[in-house]
């Protein structure tokens, strides 16, 4: 799985870099917070009896024909696609699974708190809030950083391994989801079409507020390469040069280009380290 950053200012990381970006605590409480308002948001649109999102309306069409509860139809539909992100070589994060279990389950909860309003103007103002609502509690959630849920990782794991447009993936996929829902009693009307115009604008206003920012692995490693470059330049391999060496050096390099003094004689003066002969002056190094 690659790493970077989204133009949302979300980092790409994979489910254990997730683990150990930091600020924990924070992004624990905001995924399960996130989660949690999910579920009520779902319960509010389903009270609302004005239409779900596609895949509700899948879930609902499922939950009439067997003795389970909607919260409970949503986690087993969400374990199932968990299991195709196999094909798919993807791996869940914390917020994956965590998605499967506690959207669930809040749902459920918010079901027997909620009651349907009466009239079609409560009606209208509980869909309204509910489709709000989900918009914020996706923003808290994906913002935390844990990972995507099973049906929004499914769709872009199709992205990766066809090379479909997000777009196309997404549009078939709930197409085809709301479609069997309707054919299976699922409840269809205004608000599945206004939840589609409106979800992602929301999504959108909230998810820069809630996004917890998070290093970038792959940046910091080439920084710290950049680092480490600038304070080791010796070439690799290269011995370490003794202080002797260097003042040698230093010292050729001084002498080097400069006419060499020549004696009486016409000789150049002694070296430090030459045997020198009466008559014929330096005839050779000395040997340690």
């Amino acid at each position: 799985m690659m790493t970077g950053m989204t133009r949302t200012g979300l980092t790409v990381l994979t489910p254990l870099q997730q683990l150990r970006a930091g600020r924990t605590g924070r992004r624990l409480v905001q995924l399960f917070v996130g989660l949690t308002l999910y579920g009520v948001s779902m319960a509010m649109m389903l009270r609302a009896g004005l239409g779900l999102d596609p895949w509700d309306v899948f879930h609902y069409g499922v939950a009439t024909h067997l003795p389970l509860s909607f919260g409970t139809v949503v986690i087993i539909v969400g374990a199932l696609v968990l299991l195709l992100w196999i094909p798919l070589r993807q791996w869940p994060g914390l917020g994956t699974v965590a998605n499967v279990f506690v959207i669930g389950l809040a749902t459920d909860a918010a079901l027997a708190v909620l009651t349907a309003p009466t009239s079609l103007p409560l009606r209208v103002v509980l869909l309204g809030a509910g489709i709000v609502l989900n918009g914020l509690a996706g923003a808290l959630y994906i913002g935390s950083q844990f990972g995507p849920g099973p049906r929004d990782g499914l769709m872009t794991g199709l992205v990766r391994r066809t090379g479909r447009s997000l777009r196309l993936v997404r549009t078939s996929l709930e197409l085809t989801v709301l479609a069997v829902g309707f054919a299976l009693g699922g409840t269809v009307g205004i608000g599945t079409i206004l939840y589609a115009l409106l979800i992602g604008p929301t999504v959108q206003v909230f998810l820069p507020l809630f996004t917890v920012p998070l290093p970038d692995p792959e940046q910091a490693r080439h920084e710290l390469g950049r680092a480490s470059g600038t304070r080791h330049p010796r070439r690799l391999g290269a011995a370490p040069r003794s202080r002797l060496q260097s003042q040698d050096e230093g010292q050729h390099g001084a002498g080097a280009g400069q006419p060499q003094r020549l004696g009486s004689d016409g000789q150049r003066p002694p070296r430090r380290g030459e045997v020198v002969h009466e008559q014929h002056g330096p005839v050779q190094a000395a040997e340690c």
